[in-house]
């Protein structure tokens, strides 16, 4: 790992947390995710599953966490399962967690081989009545590939089927959605990385660089402080390339007088941001791009405002709706007849903003959350609104992430991150 020492009281809070959560005499299983084959020998870099992550804090692979609040055994009521380290596999494959490394990392103490991982199973599956299990039912999952999770679940249930099972996912949505102190910060650094990478594109952009030179100055910057890269695929859209809102080839040059919309955050320590920004590649805004990006602007920072305890996401879409439709009228993109002949299932502005304004965020880009829940206090959430006008050749959106507060406006995590028209201009042309 790249970053620091994470202090494990979080995550000994997060599994007293969850254990409070879980019913009598129960116990709940935690996989890391496995490290997926590309061809031949070669493997996709491993990234450990949130949910073990942020209940221990271990950060690699072959490694379970086992949690039986109610066990007779006061030592297996929090147990770490370990792929067993050695000097062949020091030189092979780098450092791996020790029994006593792992104490440090997660605050867990009673800490196994994997080898003993069956043995001690038997013993705690006689002495429990339920088992939770950890399936993935985030409401943007589409999972194709079985995963470490989904073989342990099939053996477990094959081996121990008079078990009562129960979900973990519930839980761990609640939970995960509201951010402790030490994740906020951890968040924030994201963030700062995040700044520093921008402020260095701003310095770079002219005409004729390609999207990928901007790709790359982002991850200069990302990685230099001690990032693993980005928190997901970056978006670097010049042009009309900003109006397909998943754009991620990357490949063409930016030409005088387009736009580039840069959808980038980095990671830090597991934890995402998610920043979105649109800038001049000549380093000017037309006094049409101008018109556009604050009207833009304008619905992030009154959208922002009602991000509070309380409020209903469906809710707040709708209201974020009526600002949006308010500035397509002032744009003349839209006109009364077009508002007054919509479709309620699909409103006028939906034609120029088609996505949604706000997103849980966390561990994960699209973190837990559940949004028939009210919003709550330290809740993290994007705000991304944008504007998308394809005979115009261009697209704009921006994208702040912000912490909801018990009282007043959100506190904003990307205060730093230069937004305003003149500060860009200034930047780029400095």
């Amino acid at each position: 790992m790249k970053y620091d020492l994470i202090d494990r009281q979080l995550f000994i809070k997060n599994r007293k947390n969850f254990m409070a959560a879980m019913t009598p005499n129960s116990l709940a299983v935690f996989n890391s995710n496995d490290i997926y084959p590309v061809s031949a020998d070669s493997t996709l870099p491993f990234a450990q599953h949130r949910d073990i992550f942020y209940l221990s804090g271990v950060d690699q692979e072959e490694s379970i966490l086992v949690l039986f609040p109610d066990c007779p055994k006061a030592k297996h009521r929090e147990i770490l399962f370990l792929k067993e380290t050695n000097e062949h596999i020091a030189v092979w494959e780098g450092e791996k967690l020790t029994k006593e490394k792992a104490f440090e990392t997660s605050g867990v103490k009673t800490v196994y081989w994997l080898q003993d991982l069956e043995k001690v199973m038997f013993e705690l599956m006689t002495q429990a009545e339920t088992v939770y299990i950890n399936t993935n039912e985030h409401y943007r999952a589409n999972v194709e590939t079985e995963t470490r999770e989904d073989r342990f679940t099939k053996w477990l249930k094959d081996k121990y089927p008079a078990h009562s099972v129960a979900k973990s996912n519930p839980i761990l949505q609640r939970l995960r959605s509201v951010k402790d102190q030490i994740e906020l910060d951890l968040m924030q650094k994201a963030c700062d990385i995040t700044e520093k990478g921008f402020r260095r594109v701003l310095n770079f952009v002219k005409p004729n660089v390609w999207e990928y030179n901007i790709e790359a100055e982002f991850m200069h910057e990302f990685l230099n402080n001690r990032s693993k890269g980005f928190a997901y695929t970056p978006i670097i859209a010049s042009g009309n390339n900003a109006n397909v809102l998943h754009y991620i080839e990357n490949n063409q040059q930016c030409k005088a007088g387009d736009l580039i919309l840069l959808d980038v955050g980095a990671e830090y320590a597991n934890y995402s941001s998610d920043m979105t920004r649109t800038i001049p590649v000549s380093g000017r805004f037309t006094d049409r791009q101008k018109q556009v990006y604050n009207a833009v602007n304008r619905v992030k920072d009154e959208a922002t405002k009602m991000l509070v305890p309380g409020a209903y996401w469906e809710d707040y879409h709708v209201e974020v709706g009526k600002l949006m439709t308010s500035e397509l009228l002032g744009l003349g993109l839209i006109d009364k007849a077009d508002v007054q002949n919509e479709n309620p299932d699909w409103p006028a502005y939906k034609k120029y903003f088609m996505h949604g304004t706000s997103h849980h965020i966390g561990l994960d880009t699209h973190d837990y959350g559940l949004l028939h829940e009210p919003m709550q206090a330290n809740q993290v959430f994007t705000v991304e609104p944008g504007i998308y006008i394809p005979d115009e050749g261009f697209g704009i959106r921006l994208e702040d992430d912000v912490v909801i507060q018990e009282s007043g406006e959100p506190f904003n995590l990307m205060r730093n991150i230069p937004i305003a028209i003149e500060e860009i201009e200034d930047l780029m042309n400095s």
